[in-house]
């Protein structure tokens, strides 16, 4: 059993360590301005993006990113603040106020480079006029509680908010903004991390409104009558303040994908990325893993044995009660209990930036015998599965992956050994 979690582990080090700002911010740096060199971010791994652009700027630097609680680290010139996720706080508000204080005044000598990755809709809000930070809040919830895929989400934070949707980038007009991305979506599209707060998207408010309806959403009245405004519109990628802008996307979950197959491969193991942009409801996602694991297990298609399957993404999590545990332990659970009882199947699902929803774990590991460790322990895993416990399940278990914040976000990691 070690010897396979031992295995897995090192697959989610090689993909978190393809994707560690130190690694990939060098290789995408623009050329120093005449002015000022400003730095703005957000994200869980916001603070570590700000270090290791510390250490490779070859000038004075100044500026401020927020990230979350906890995933804080020392800079030099760059102040690093903290608020909530993934439900917004007053902290949140006083972070996104000081990201428009950095950027105020500049001239178009001076240059922004924004460090932007995942987390960072929810580290800055920004209630428009109407809302308040309780109705942000609200919709932050619903949302989550929702299903919908994270690029929904994101389209209507984008036009319930005054920093999204390129709202900030706008701000430092007539200063040149440099964005650089390290993409927790699916697809690459850098408009929608952190629901692009200096990047324009090319959704509208009729979008969001629609969505809106799509999922049911209860919200706020505040909320519902802001969506039904003019001033809900964000503002177009032809808007002439966002030329000469320029955005890089430094790190990805296909680059970390690829990574983790190539330290496989030099184990001696053939691997396979099925996708590196897997959406869905995570219990039913696992469905098809499963299958796919015992198709290979039992007839050696599509693949031969041993084989390990990749794949990234993001999957959601329709909240029917509530349990403890995030996507990737849901994912883990429906899982385990598909494989119930096979030998020769061993898995790891987690969350590339250390944690998975609710508690410290980033995921959890699992196989064919894990169902049945949990009976053992007092646990029925389909009734955990079905409260969305899968942290309770795997704690019976014993078999949560717990590596702590890592210092960057590309969002899930699956690993799934076929001996």
């Amino acid at each position: 059993m070690s010897t396979e979690h031992d295995l897995l582990e090192s697959l989610f080090h090689a993909a978190v360590n393809a994707a560690l700002p130190e690694r990939t911010i060098g290789g995408h740096l623009p050329p120093k301005p005449k002015g000022r060199t400003v730095v703005i971010g957000a994200g869980k791994g916001a603070a570590q993006l700000a270090r290791a652009l510390e250490d490779q700027w070859d000038g004075p630097l100044s500026g401020t990113v927020v990230t979350r609680y906890g995933y804080g680290c020392d800079c030099r010139q760059i102040t690093v603040l903290e608020a909530a996720h993934p439900v917004p706080d007053e902290a949140g508000i006083k972070g996104t106020q000081a990201l428009f204080e950095t950027v105020r005044g500049l001239t178009e000598d001076d240059l922004v480079i924004a460090l932007i990755c995942g987390g960072g809709s929810s580290l800055l809000p920004a209630p428009p006029p109407g809302m308040t930070l309780a109705d942000e809040m609200a919709l932050n919830e619903a949302l989550l509680a929702s299903g919908a895929p994270i690029d929904d989400m994101n389209c209507i934070r984008k036009h319930a908010s005054m920093v999204k949707g390129g709202r900030l980038a706008l701000a430092a007009h007539p200063a040149r903004v440099v964005s650089l991305i390290v993409s927790d979506i699916p697809g690459d599209i850098a408009a929608h991390v952190a629901s692009g707060p200096t990047i324009a998207s090319k959704s509208t408010v009729e979008d969001a409104r629609a969505l809106v309806r799509r999922y049911a959403l209860d919200l706020p009245p505040a909320v519902h009558a802001h969506l039904m405004s003019e001033e809900a519109a964000a503002p177009a990628p032809d808007d002439p303040r966002f030329a000469g802008h320029e955005v890089h996307i430094i790190a990805s979950a296909q680059i970390s994908l690829e990574a983790a197959a190539r330290t496989a491969r030099d184990r001696g193991l053939e691997a396979v990325i099925l996708s590196d942009a897997i959406e869905g409801e995570a219990r039913e996602i696992a469905h098809m893993h499963a299958a796919m694991a015992r198709q290979i297990a039992r007839r050696d298609q599509p693949f031969s044995t041993p084989v390990i399957l990749l794949s990234g993404g993001e999957t959601t999590v329709t909240l029917r009660h509530k349990g403890r545990g995030g996507r990737n332990s849901e994912f883990l659970l429906s899982l385990a209990l598909d494989i119930d009882g096979m030998a020769g199947i061993h898995a790891l699902a987690a969350d590339t930036d250390g944690i998975d929803g609710s508690e410290d774990n980033a995921g959890a590991f699992a196989d064919g015998g894990t169902a049945a460790a949990i009976r053992r322990a007092g646990g029925d895993p389909a009734e955990l599965l079905a409260n969305n416990d899968a942290w309770g399940a795997f704690d019976l278990a014993g078999t949560l992956f717990v590596p702590g914040p890592t210092g960057t976000n590309v969002n899930d990691f699956r690993a799934i050994l076929i001996r």
